[in-house]
């Protein structure tokens, strides 16, 4: 049997993490490690606790969401963070996926949208609310520049556009009309050829370069 994902809840709302606690301790294979209210009080608790997976609000006092993710990128590379917030304008979603979030989720997600995060964010994907999906591409989008380092297929450019929509590798598949593993075939050429760590930078790269429309 698979270990259970360890996460962590960060907001300097008890009310918001007891809520999400009593939720996500009802998940299979999802385990409620630790909490903390502020930024510096979930660097040291992440570093003792070292969780999987941290659900994380952006405003906070000492330290907010996006000094903190800053920090355990450094700290803790193998820790995936969620973003968890109210907030989706430009000023907070752009730093916080600079910043290195693996999800950015607006407090009004569906609780089942919520765990496939957590289970997307530990299997190494990149999971946006579609609103903010939305709002991100328009908000890089910039004159067309340099192309990837090699051409990508027809296939790949499909994969790549559904991923500037903010759609799991799952939906990838249904849309598509083929496996899941082709799909992680096809996003782990794409972001190959594109020279970028995951799929939120690779529908960054992509708008920037001209490769993916502001209103894709």
């Amino acid at each position: 049997m698979a270990e259970a994902i360890r996460v962590m809840l960060v907001d300097d709302h008890a009310v918001v993490r007891e809520g999400l606690r009593t939720f996500l301790e009802l998940q299979d294979g999802i385990e409620v490690v630790g909490e903390a209210d502020d930024g510096r009080q979930a660097l040291a608790e992440a570093e003792r606790l070292r969780p999987d997976v941290i659900l994380m609000d952006l405003v906070m006092p000492v330290l907010d969401g996006v000094g903190a993710m800053r920090e355990l990128r450094e700290k803790l590379p193998g820790c995936r963070v969620i973003v968890l917030t109210s907030f989706a304008e430009d000023d907070r979603l752009l730093p916080a996926i600079q910043a290195g979030a693996a999800g950015y989720l607006l407090k009004n997600v569906q609780p089942k949208e919520l765990a496939r995060a957590v289970r997307a964010a530990h299997a190494g994907e990149a999971l946006l609310d579609p609103a903010v999906a939305a709002r991100l591409v328009e908000a890089i989008a910039q004159p067309a520049g340099e192309g990837p380092r090699d051409e990508l297929t027809s296939r790949e450019r499909e994969v790549l556009e559904l991923i500037g929509r903010g759609m799991s590798n799952k939906r990838i598949a249904l849309e598509l009309g083929v496996s899941e593993k082709t799909v992680k075939t096809h996003v782990g050429h794409l972001l190959a050829k594109l020279g970028v760590a995951d799929r939120t930078q690779a529908a960054m790269h992509a708008v920037r370069t001209g490769l993916l429309s502001p209103k894709t």
